[in-house]
């Protein structure tokens, strides 16, 4: 059990929440949400130690062992993986350490016998002769080989690193696991085992995410922070996210009622004040106005922008051929080879590889970005494009525009500053912000700004590399509904799986040798998946 009492996070200027008093028991997967900059990273690093709170005190049982999924992906670039991962148990690595050091001495002396003799029995007490073999268990469920236990960790790419940190922060069973944005940098099938792990972990897991499919599989609870408070409701994402909307929804009608009936009130006053036949009644309404209060909506951190695609003319019969489209990497291996397929007026095609790069290349070379090395592509003649690019950096890095002065650049007509400014607007860029350099925004406002220039185009195909990167889960829910109701091609690739489930029609997946080409879900898909592997295996 993890107990949070009475505290609170001030900074100079600013208080991200006050008197927090929460629970975290045995068995329980606990959500945290909450906007950019609301304080989830900062909540998680005062539960783990790393901050002192302004009030209030964190607590847990004596013996307890809280394991953190580290964030620098270069700590531990001087150890092998192996090391790193049974780091997760800090003591346990202690000891292995102090243990092989005695055994390695020349001079073995009686006190060293004896310390080593208490060294192994604590050792095996606490699971160090199954360590690496729990080590393997967890790298090679992630997706990655056996054999790569003995390398060092600065050898790795940082998608490989990303997964040896996951498995140090699950090695050795730690009663109470923090993650923090646990399923960055992995494929489906590493966030599919890793939702089975979280499912039945008798400890207690909290996890920072963007990935609503995620937290929809293993949260039984939601921690919000929003209102400068933190509360906690039972339940899973969707189930917290539907019950907000009904409340939001009838706080407002709530509202809207008293409103009319404030000025229904006021209109009444104003009438019969001075008539001196309808001044004990005035008096009698202007006491019952006096008593209602018109309930205002909490000042909430929640920030919904505006997505939305209107194409300005609809497609023809003809969209996209491809024919026997193939791209080598700068090594020569191939990437996809043998691409053929045609789209139609109502697809919205989810792009998948196991390899990301191909994906990438596949985009950039159907929009005149890159030269396949073999085959064709044509897009139909009524076909207007816009592109998402996963790397915007040409876009920004450098640029001294201003934010308008950005956006005008992808206008059709001159358009006047006070279009440009309500355009930014919806996308959350509101009052002095539209005046600064393109060069200085974030990665989440890069984002933004990214899909506006798409929504001016008015195109009717839209291809999308990776367009909820960055992005928190309020602009990524407005995205994935902004893609859902467009009248127009969408051909698109993510990691996030409600996103491909709610919006995909259709999933392509590139390999090495063609295509696998299915009209249907993403789950459809992935049960496809699953069931020829299992024939595959079966046959082995």
């Amino acid at each position: 059990m993890l107990t949070v009492s009475d505290v609170s996070i001030a900074f100079p200027g600013q208080t991200l929440f006050k008197n927090v008093d929460l629970k975290f028991t045995d068995g329980n997967c606990y959500g945290i949400i909450g906007a950019n900059g609301a304080g989830k990273s900062t909540f998680l690093r005062v539960l783990s130690g790393q901050l002192e709170p302004t009030t209030g005190t964190v607590s847990m049982p004596p013996e307890t062992r809280m394991s953190v999924l580290k964030q620098d992906h270069f700590a531990f670039d001087e150890y092998t993986v192996l090391d790193t991962v049974i780091m997760g148990n800090k003591v346990l690595y202690d000891i292995g350490k102090e243990k092989d050091a005695i055994y390695a001495k020349e001079d073995f002396s009686d006190e060293d016998g004896m310390r080593v003799a208490e060294l192994e029995s604590q050792y095996a007490e606490m699971g160090g002769w199954e360590a690496e073999s729990d080590a393997s268990r967890l790298i090679q469920g992630l997706g990655l080989s056996e054999g790569i236990l003995y390398e060092r960790m600065g050898s790795l790419p940082d998608s490989d690193k990303v997964k040896v940190l996951l498995a140090q922060a699950l090695f050795g069973n730690p009663q109470i696991v923090l993650l923090d944005e646990p399923t960055n940098e992995l494929d489906i099938s590493a966030i599919q085992w890793l939702e089975d792990f979280l499912f039945d972990y008798p400890g207690t897991v909290l996890v920072v995410s963007h990935d609503r499919h995620f937290l929809n599989n293993v949260c039984t609870h939601i921690v919000d922070i929003d209102y400068g408070q933190i509360k906690m409701y039972v339940g899973n994402y969707e189930f917290w996210y539907e019950s907000s909307q009904l409340i939001q929804r009838l706080i407002k009608a709530q509202n809207k009622r008293a409103e009319e009936k404030i000025a229904e009130l006021q209109s009444f006053i104003a009438r019969f004040s001075a008539n001196k036949s309808k001044s004990r009644q005035a008096t009698s309404r202007k006491k019952l106005l006096d008593k209602i209060t018109v309930e205002e909506m909490p000042a909430s951190s929640r920030r919904y922008p505006f997505v939305g695609f209107t194409p300005t003319r609809e497609p023809g019969k003809d969209i996209l051929a491809v024919n026997d489209l193939s791209k080598n990497g700068e090594d020569g291996t191939p990437l996809f080879s043998h691409v053929s397929f045609a789209l139609d007026r109502t697809d919205k095609v989810a792009v998948l590889s196991d390899n990301p790069l191909a994906v990438t290349e596949f985009f950039k070379v159907i929009m005149g970005e890159s030269e396949p090395d073999g085959g064709s592509y044509k897009w139909g003649g009524t076909v207007t494009t816009s592109y998402f690019p996963k790397d915007n950096g040409d876009f920004f890095d450098g640029c001294d525009l201003n934010l308008i002065e950005w956006m005008r650049q992808y206008t059709p007509t001159e358009d006047t500053e006070t279009f440009l400014r309500g355009f930014l607007g919806r996308m959350l860029f509101s009052g002095d912000e539209v005046y600064k350099p393109a060069k200085v925004l974030s990665g989440g406002e890069r984002v933004r700004c990214m899909l506006s220039r798409m929504m001016l185009f008015g195109s009717n195909a839209l291809v999308l590399d990776q367009p909820t990167n960055h992005l928190d889960l309020e602009s990524i829910t407005a995205v994935n509904n902004g893609l859902r109701d467009f009248k127009g091609v969408v051909i698109f690739t993510s990691h996030d799986h409600e996103f491909i489930q709610t919006i995909a029609n259709r999933i392509i997946e590139l390999t090495p040798d063609g295509v696998v080409d299915r009209k249907c879900t993403y789950d459809e898909y992935l049960a496809m998946k699953l069931e020829k592997q299992g024939k595959v295996y079966e046959g082995e």
